[in-house]
C-alpha cells in the first residue's frame, strides 16, 4: 500500500465485475483499493477465498463484515411488519440488502479515511440508485465512481479477457449466463432465457425450492408465535430473527413456497425479469396478514395497506435513511403493537395457508358474529345506522326525481 494514494472503498464480491473493478481502478485512477465484503447470508462459496481473491486483484486489503443478523433483525423484519409488496409480489429480497451494505461501505471509509466509494452496479439497473442514495444520505462528501458508467468493457466477454490480460483468475465464465443475488432473506435469478419472456424457467432459474410437482405428498403444518409484529418461536421453540428465516427458508424450500416470476419496472424505467425465492418471508408475511384479519378493525387495516404500499417504492427505491421511511416505520410499529398472536400454517406444493388463528388482541367475538341467536346485537339497531349511511345517496336521487 503506497501512503502517498488516495484511498478507495470498493463494495466487492468476489464475482467477475469487482474483480476486474480493482485493477481497473488502479489503473484508471492510481488509487489505493480496499475491498470492503458484506456477509449478508450468501453462499459460503462466494466468501470462500474471498480475501485471498481481492489481495489478487490488486486490493491493498479486504474487510468482511458478518452483518447476517443486523440485515434480518434492523431491515427485514421491521419491513415484513407493513406487508410491503413492490408491484403487488415482490418481498423486496435484493432491495433491502442494499442500505445496510453502503451505510457499513461508509463507515469503513470514514473510519480509513477514504476519498472515495465504488461499487459494481450497472448503469441499467436499481442498485447504483440505492447505493448511491445510501452514499448522498450518510457521506455526501465522498467521491463516488461507477466504474460501469465510464468504461467499455460492456460485456461478460469483455471482462474476462480483460482479466485474462491481467493474469487475474476467476471463476466466472461464458457457460454462466444466469446472475444470482443472494442473502440470508432471498436469492433471486435474472438473465439467460428470463431475458424472453415466452421462455418457460427450467430448474436453471430456481436454487433454493424444490418443484411444486416434486414437493412432499402430505402438507406440513407448523405454529408461529408472533409478538408486536415479530415471529419469536417456531413450533414452540424460541428464535431470533436470523434463526427464524434461516429455519423458515429450510422449511419452505422442502415445499415450493416462495416462488415468484416476475416482470418489473425497474426504477430507470426499464422492465426486468427476474425469479425470486423468499420462503421464509412468505410464510410470515402470511402469518402477519393473518394476525392482522383479527386485531385490526378495517380503517386500520386501510392504513396498513397504504403504509404497505408506500413503503414498498420507498424500499425498492433505496430511500432507506430519509425521513419517509421513518415515518412510514413509525406509524406501522404503532399498528404492530397489537399484532400478537398464534398461527397454524399448511405448507403444500408451493402454496402457504393460515389455517388456525388466534389473538389476545383480537376483535372477533363470536358471540356478535354468529348466525345463531344471540343475546348483545339488536337487529333493529341497523335501520338507522343504514338511513345514515345512504343518507348521500338518498339526497342524490331525490334532486334527481325534482
Amino acid at each position: 500500500m503506497n501512503k502517498n494514494l488516495e484511498k478507495v472503498v470498493l463494495a466487492y464480491s468476489g464475482g467477475l465485475d469487482t474483480s476486474a473493478i480493482i485493477p481497473w481502478l488502479k489503473e484508471t485512477y492510481k488509487v489505493d483499493v480496499i475491498a470492503f465484503v458484506a456477509d449478508i447470508g450468501q453462499s459460503k462459496d462466494d466468501l470462500n477465498d474471498i480475501n485471498k481473491k481481492a489481495l489478487q486483484s490488486g486490493a491493498s486489503s479486504c474487510h468482511i463484515f458478518d452483518l447476517k443478523d443486523e440485515f434480518i433483525e434492523d431491515y427485514v423484519f421491521p419491513i415484513l411488519k407493513t406487508g410491503a409488496l413492490y408491484e403487488g409480489t415482490y418481498l423486496l429480497g435484493t432491495a433491502l440488502a442494499r442500505p445496510i451494505i453502503a451505510k457499513k461501505q461508509v463507515e469503513l471509509a470514514l473510519s480509513v479515511g477514504a476519498k472515495f466509494l465504488c461499487h459494481g452496479a450497472t448503469g441499467k439497473g436499481n442498485d447504483q440508485v440505492r447505493f448511491e442514495i445510501t452514499y448522498a444520505a450518510l457521506a455526501p462528501h465522498l467521491k463516488v465512481i461507477a466504474p460501469w458508467r465510464q468504461w467499455n468493457l460492456n460485456s461478460r466477454e469483455s471482462l474476462l479477457k480483460y482479466l485474462n490480460k491481467k493474469n487475474i483468475s476467476t471463476t466466472a465464465t461464458l457457460e454462466k449466463i444466469y446472475s444470482k443475488d443472494e442473502n440470508a432473506l432471498h436469492i433471486s435469478t435474472e438473465g439467460g432465457l428470463l431475458e424472453n419472456l415466452w421462455n418457460r424457467t427450467n430448474s436453471d432459474c430456481w436454487s433454493w425450492t424444490i418443484e411444486p410437482e416434486k414437493a412432499p405428498e402430505k402438507p406440513e403444518y407448523i405454529l408461529l408465535h408472533i409478538i408486536k409484529g415479530s415471529v419469536v418461536s417456531i413450533n414452540n421453540k424460541d428464535v431470533t430473527p436470523l434463526q427464524c428465516i434461516s429455519k423458515l427458508n429450510k422449511i419452505g424450500s422442502n415445499h415450493a413456497i416462495g416462488r415468484l416470476d416476475i416482470v418489473e419496472n425497474r426504477i430507470v424505467g426499464i422492465k426486468s425479469r427476474g425469479c425470486y425465492e423468499t420462503p421464509g418471508g412468505t410464510i410470515i408475511n402470511i402469518a402477519l396478514r393473518a394476525i392482522e384479519q383479527l386485531v385490526f378493525d378495517r380503517e386500520s387495516f386501510q392504513w396498513r395497506e397504504k403504509i404497505g404500499l408506500e413503503m414498498s417504492s420507498v424500499v425498492y427505491d433505496g430511500r432507506w435513511f430519509t425521513p419517509i421511511r421513518e415515518s412510514l416505520q413509525c406509524a406501522a410499529d404503532s399498528l404492530a403493537a397489537s399484532l400478537n398472536g398464534e398461527v397454524v400454517l399448511k405448507l403444500y406444493k408451493g402454496s402457504v395457508t393460515a389455517v388456525q388463528k388466534k389473538s389476545l388482541d383480537s376483535l372477533y367475538s363470536q358471540e356478535y358474529a354468529t348466525f345463531s341467536k344471540d343475546e348483545v346485537y339488536k337487529h333493529s339497531d341497523a335501520e338507522g345506522f343504514i338511513r345514515l349511511f345512504s343518507l348521500s345517496s338518498r339526497i342524490r336521487a331525490l334532486n334527481k326525481l325534482k
